[in-house]
């Protein structure tokens, strides 16, 4: 925005759910004002519903029109996805394929998908890559519909470390080409022909959340 690139677009709110959120200095340091950076607790509100009341509060007072979940880790209360649907993208650090198996779902987030998607393209001997994902919020994890991905190499001496360093700044260019493309009303679903996991390798998958989970069970 500083720059001129996104000249359409405005923040106005940041919202974290702990208060050792590293967004949370970075949006101070890049200019927003503290009113308009905020911690919500999801576990300080008696129910899914009181804390999605909390969120959209915050967001009707500054005229909000498009959230970006950028991560964001906790379930996002039914009330905001239905006040914002379609207006609300979730950015993913692994393939998505929504409607079959793929490297989304419940407990895959930062390091756990790195990991995940190493062990299976090692162990299914197919497609040495990766992507970053951004799509838009539906109410189960990483079910919403693709609006944009990058495909990112894998090399035979990556680790969950390199990897996560080369996906991550795709990750932040395809935040903000996204947001150009809402900006400027251009905005397109993509839809994967060919399924990202083939039927005979659903246990790898498995496996290789399992895994994941094991090595990195605090993501």
């Amino acid at each position: 925005v500083k720059a001129g690139f996104l000249s359409r677009v405005e923040p106005v709110l940041v919202i974290a759910s702990k208060p050792d959120a590293g967004g949370i200095e970075k949006a101070v340091a890049e200019g927003m004002s503290e009113e308009n950076v905020l911690v919500l607790r999801p576990k300080a509100y008696s129910s899914p519903e009181a804390f999605g009341e909390a969120i959209l509060l915050e967001c009707h007072m500054r005229g909000v029109d498009l959230i970006c979940q950028c991560g964001w880790l906790p379930i996002t209360p039914a009330n905001v996805i239905e006040a914002y649907q379609g207006m609300m993208t979730n950015q993913h650090p692994g393939p998505l394929d929504p409607g079959r198996p793929d490297f989304g779902g419940p407990r895959m987030y930062g390091r756990l998908v790195h990991c995940a998607r190493l062990y299976f393209v090692r162990r299914a001997r197919r497609d040495f890559c990766t992507e970053a994902t951004v799509q838009r919020v539906a109410p189960e994890f990483d079910k919403g519909v693709i609006l944009g991905r990058v495909t990112i190499s894998i090399n035979p001496d990556d680790d969950v470390v390199t990897l996560q360093e080369k996906v991550l700044p795709q990750e932040h260019r395809l935040q903000i080409e996204t947001l150009l493309a809402f900006s400027e009303d251009r905005v397109r679903e993509l839809v994967r022909f060919e399924p990202l996991v083939r039927e005979g390798e659903y246990n790898i998958l498995a496996e290789a959340k399992e895994v994941a989970g094991i090595l990195f069970p605090r993501g």
